[in-house]
């Protein structure tokens, strides 16, 4: 099956209904409404300039997305350290390297901000997701997270 021409590139201010509806994929919900506080956030996000998020667009829908996160840091020599959250492919498009590829744009733009390293975490347990972020570069025995839900 051929693929139709996939564009990599920093979601947009017009991105936000179709990255809305990207994110049901994420976790199986429905599209928020588009209330003045989910407005504000948005605007805060594309005003940010350590936050990007990252987005594969295909025949004008999204297809494939990731957050990824700048973070000034005073120890390495100053350099920042980045993270990445939010990653999310559509469920027709597994398979075929988008999310793989979403990964590597968020690796090689935190290595032109100069970043030290990139760190995820996921609450996935499924094998066939941590083997993906494993190929992706990932590694899980480096760091032990700890989450604290506020």
């Amino acid at each position: 099956m051929k693929h139709k021409e996939r564009t990599i590139r920093p979601a947009n201010s017009g991105d936000l209904e179709k990255l809305l509806e990207l994110y049901t994929h994420l976790h199986d919900g429905t599209v928020p409404a588009k209330e003045n506080n989910l407005l504000d956030v948005w605007e805060e996000i594309l005003c940010d300039r350590r936050q990007k998020i990252l987005v594969i667009e295909e025949a004008g829908k999204l297809v494939s997305s990731c957050v990824l996160v700048i973070v000034p840091n005073l120890t390495h020599g100053q350099r920042p350290y980045a993270l990445v959250e939010n990653v999310v492919t559509r469920r027709d498009y597994r398979g075929q390297g988008c999310g793989s590829a979403v990964l590597e744009a968020a690796k090689n733009l935190a290595a032109e901000c100069g970043c030290y390293k990139i760190m995820l975490m996921t609450g996935s347990k499924k094998e066939s997701t941590l083997r993906f972020y494993e190929k992706a570069g990932y590694r899980k025995t480096d760091k032990t997270a700890f989450v604290q839900w506020l």
